[in-house]
Order: C-alpha cells, then sequence, then structure tokens
C-alpha cells in the first residue's frame, strides 16, 4: 500500500466519520444522558462493534452475509427493531441535572455498561454496515502482499478517526446538558429519535446492490 493510497483511504474515512449515523447520534445522546463518562463507554462499545465488523470482513464472512438473502434480511430486521426500541426510549428520556445526578447516586444517570451495550448493539446489528466495509476496505488493499497486515492498519485508522468524530458529538452532548434548557434538552433528545427512526426506515428500505 503507498502513500497515495493511505491518504485517499484517510480522506474517505474522515467523510465517512463525520457522516451522522446511529453511533454518532448515540454518542450525542450519551453524553446529554450520562455526561462523558457514560458517552466514552457508548464509544467503547460502538468501536468493538466497528472492529468486529472489519474483522469479519478481512475472514470473508462478509461475503457469506452478501450471499445469504435470508441472513441479510435476518439481521436488517434485528437492526430496524432495535433502532425504533432506540428511539422510543430516547424520545420518552427526560434531560437530567448530571452533576446532582451523579452526586446523589451513580444509578441516577445514564450508566456506563448501558452506554456500551447499547452502542455495541446498534454497531451489530446493521448489515448495511457490514456490506459497506466489505465494499469499501478492499479497495485499498494491495494483494500481492499479506492482507491480515493490512486490514489491522486500516482498521485501526478508520477506528481511531470514527472514535474521534464520536468523541466531538459527545462533547457537544454535554456542552449541551451545560447551556440549554430542560425543554431545548428534551427536544434535542426528541431530535435523536426522530433520527434513530429516520436511520430505521432507511435500513427497512435498502436493498444490497443487484438485489
Amino acid at each position: 500500500m503507498n502513500f497515495d493510497t493511505l491518504l485517499l483511504y484517510v480522506l474517505a474515512s474522515i467523510a465517512l466519520a463525520v457522516t451522522p449515523g446511529p453511533t454518532m447520534l448515540l454518542a450525542l445522546s450519551n453524553g446529554i444522558a450520562g455526561g462523558m463518562r457514560a458517552a466514552v463507554w457508548g464509544i467503547l462499545g460502538a468501536s468493538l462493534g466497528a472492529a468486529v465488523l472489519i474483522a469479519t470482513v478481512a475472514l470473508g464472512l462478509g461475503s457469506l452475509l452478501a450471499a445469504s438473502e435470508l441472513l441479510f434480511d435476518a439481521i436488517r430486521v434485528a437492526g430496524v427493531g432495535y433502532l425504533v426500541w432506540l428511539g422510543i426510549r430516547l424520545w420518552r428520556s427526560q434531560p437530567v441535572d448530571i452533576g446532582a445526578a451523579l452526586a446523589a447516586s451513580p444509578a441516577a444517570a445514564l450508566r456506563g455498561r448501558v452506554a456500551f451495550l447499547r452502542s455495541l448493539t446498534v454497531a451489530l446489528s446493521n448489515p448495511k454496515t457490514l456490506l459497506f466495509f466489505a465494499a469499501f476496505l478492499p479497495q485499498f488493499i494491495d494483494t500481492s502482499t499479506s492482507q491480515g497486515e493490512q486490514y489491522l492498519v486500516l482498521g485501526a485508522i478508520f477506528i481511531g478517526l470514527d472514535t474521534c468524530v464520536m468523541l466531538g458529538y459527545a462533547a457537544a452532548g454535554t456542552q449541551a446538558v451545560r447551556w440549554l434548557s430542560r425543554r431545548s434538552l428534551r427536544a434535542l433528545n426528541r431530535g435523536c429519535a426522530v433520527g434513530m427512526w429516520l436511520l430505521a426506515a432507511t435500513l427497512a428500505v435498502w436493498r444490497r446492490p443487484g438485489t
């Protein structure tokens, strides 16, 4: 892999990372509901999910998903259902005073474990993301050399960039808690919920290329 190819990959990865998606909306929401601590746990979950998907592609399992309509539809339905449920939870959630909640009881604000599992589940339940990685990553792989090391490097770069963007979303959420009124925070939470539902609708009608 030469420098020009790597630079192109980095630029493409940045463009993809800044595009709002379910994990980005969760990072924002987690920052509002639990502060940076919960948001960081959520980011770790999303990053682990991305690492699993990239490893899946590297092992060639992405081709299996692309070939199996039944498997693809099963994961897609599960992903749609989870995004809809998560949107309902976000819509109903009430903004809290993070500092006061944490001082009163660690369980009063969003727990890191909950944020981690939510983000991990969202990352793993979207077959569109897996098929995207299966189509995107191989374009930057030099088949004349060891492919495993290249997938490791490209995966680490993408996850690193994606993590930085999610941290930005989470920081925006924590600042929103400081500066916005409860009504505004509720509207922001509900905006994230609507975003989840729109992503669920997109996934519900999305079809693999060639089908």
